[in-house]
Formats: structure tokens, C-alpha cells, sequence
């Protein structure tokens, strides 16, 4: 989990549109804190800190401290969004965090040791299915990233879930199958039939990941 970081707020009175674009105007981007059982708290934030750390790897898996008029309040991003033009950060939630809050977070895939993969030296292809997967954990326990190790794969080979070390308390929320994250596809002209058995498997699963995320997109509303 990254290091622990602090962002100064101001809490608003007014909420609404119009108050939202006097904030911008003011080179101030607009917020809500809410979760844990409390009242949503509507605050605003210093423009270029937010767009800075919007624009960060990590972002939506790092926890941080908001500190509001002295009141400091642990939290996790939980949404934002741009403008669909100039691509400056319009809005953001946060969700308050205790000790013992669990969240669903996409946890981004490292790819090791692939100068020790077999099919790879011999001209295999890295076919990635998944570049994150999405899992449920404890807040305060957010894994950077997971690491799928390429040692010994040759030509048709496939890395599951189940071959990626998962931290304690850290679940996969696809907990009906040994999904597939990545396989190592033949290239073009040396395809065999378990080959393109192991590639429509991989695409498969990439079509599913892909309508997964487009149902989450979906899912997701913005305060203002």
C-alpha cells in the first residue's frame, strides 16, 4: 500500500451546481467524504493538489488523510470525474475507513521473469487478460499490485488466480472459477489446436473482464 498522505479541505455549506462551478471558478474542486454510518460531509479541495494526485498511478487504491478545519478523516477515493474535454478533475468521493471497513478495489498486475519463460524466448506472445483484478479486502491493506511470475511458461500456458499469491484477508470477488489473468499465445504461422483452444480461452475471459468493467462503469454516479 503507498504511504500515507494528507490533503487540506474546507467543509461547504452550499451544495448544487451553481456552487460547484463558483468553487472551480475559484480554483477549488468539489467533494463529498461519506460511509461509515456518519452523514455525508461535502467539502472542497485545492485544485492543483487534486489534479496532481487524480493524474497519479494509485489514486483509487491509496488511502489518505483529509484534514477538514483541523478535523483529519481517514479516507479512500471511490470515484471521480474529468471533464470530458479538458480532463481536469470535476469532482470526487471519498469513503471514510476504519480498522475494520472492507472495500472492493481493481488491484493492477505485475509481470515478472519473462526472460525465463520458455514459449517467450521462442517467439510466444504475452496475451494479458486481465491488467487488474478486482478483489475485496481490508482498507487499510490494499495490495499495490499482485505478480504473475513467467518462469517455466512456455507456448500455451496460462497463469489463473489461483498461481497469483494473494494476501491474507484479500479475495477475488470472481470466487466461481480459477479465472485466467494471462497465457502465452503462439505467433502467427506456429498456432496449433491446443494453442488456439488456449487463446479462445484467454479471449473469452477478456471479453467477460471487459464486460465486467463496462456493468461497473455503469454503476457509477457522481454527486455533482
Amino acid at each position: 500500500m503507498s504511504d500515507l498522505y494528507e490533503l487540506k479541505a474546507d467543509a461547504r455549506e452550499r451544495v448544487g451546481k451553481g456552487s460547484a462551478r463558483e468553487l472551480r471558478r475559484n480554483g477549488r474542486v468539489p467533494a463529498v467524504i461519506y460511509g461509515d454510518k456518519k452523514d455525508p460531509l461535502a467539502i472542497s479541495l485545492p485544485f492543483k493538489e487534486v489534479a496532481l494526485k487524480v493524474g497519479s498511478s494509485g489514486f483509487m487504491t491509496t488511502i489518505l488523510n483529509i484534514d477538514v478545519n483541523g478535523d483529519k478523516i481517514r479516507v479512500l477515493p471511490k470515484d471521480f470525474q474529468r471533464d470530458p474535454v479538458r480532463d481536469f478533475p470535476l469532482h470526487v468521493d471519498f469513503l471514510r475507513i476504519s480498522k475494520n471497513t472492507v472495500v472492493t478495489v481493481e488491484v493492477p498486475v505485475q509481470f515478472v521473469n519473462e526472460e525465463e519463460s520458455p514459449g517467450l524466448k521462442r517467439g510466444g506472445v504475452l496475451n494479458v487478460v486481465r491488467y487488474t483484478v478486482e478483489v475485496n479486502c481490508p482498507a487499510d491493506s490494499i495490495p499495490e499490485f499482485f505478480t504473475a511470475d513467467m518462469t517455466g511458461l512456455d507456448i500455451g500456458d496460462s497463469v489463473h488466480i489461483s498461481a497469483i499469491d494473494l494476501p491474507e484477508g484479500v479475495e477475488p470477488t470472481i470466487s466461481d472459477r480459477d479465472f485466467t489473468v494471462v497465457t502465452i499465445a503462439a505467433p502467427a504461422g506456429l498456432k496449433s489446436e491446443e494453442d488456439e483452444a488456449a487463446e479462445a480461452e484467454a479471449d473469452a475471459e477478456a471479453t467477460e473482464a471487459a464486460e465486467e468493467g463496462a456493468e461497473g462503469e455503469g454503476s457509477t454516479e457522481g454527486e455533482e
